[in-house]
């Protein structure tokens, strides 16, 4: 008796994870905000900017839209996996990836993402590499590669394991 009521305490408060996911869409409006700065300012140095300085605006928006995508990933699969299932009908325009997504997917999805951001960030400083010291780059290709490693052993992990469950069953007791 005393279990079931510590289990179903437990089980119900995953509900407690719901304003943490709604705060992580309301920061999407600060991105947004800080895209449309970036924006603006490529905008108005446009006539001004050489080559390099095109490039290096572009990026900024694309690392931008990269952590928007992420942030996205993180709060819709998260919601759906850990607190309650989002319900897809037919046309109903809703990605059908957020019903179909494990934790195992979410983690390799936010790593993939982190490398791109992390490829980003270092093309950005190799672009301005005028500005960049030696030390700054060989941090962020330090970190690039950090991110590189764990993102392939932590698709290794995964491929492992799904090797080590029993081929057609779903990895519990029959």
């Amino acid at each position: 008796m005393i279990k079931d009521a510590i289990e179903r305490l437990l089980f119900a408060s995953r509900f407690l994870l719901t304003p943490l996911y709604l705060a992580l869409a309301f920061s999407l409006v600060a991105l947004l905000a800080k895209t449309g700065v970036h924006l603006y300012q490529f905008i108005v140095q446009l006539p001004s900017l050489n080559d390099e300085g095109v490039l290096l605006s572009e990026l900024a928006l694309v690392d931008m839209t990269l952590t928007a995508s992420l942030v996205v990933i993180v709060f819709l699969s998260g919601y759906t996996n850990f607190v309650a299932p989002v319900v897809m009908r037919e046309n109903d325009g809703r990605p059908h990836w957020i019903a179909e997504i494990d934790f195992g997917e979410l983690k390799l999805k936010l790593m993939a993402s982190i490398v791109a951001i992390s490829a980003i960030k270092l093309l950005e400083g190799f672009m301005d590499i005028e500005h960049e010291s030696d030390r700054e780059l060989w941090w962020l290709a330090g970190i690039h590669l950090t991110f590189v490693v764990s993102a392939v052993l932590l698709a290794l992990a995964d491929r492992l394991g799904h090797r080590a469950r029993p081929a057609g069953g779903d990895g519990e007791g029959v």
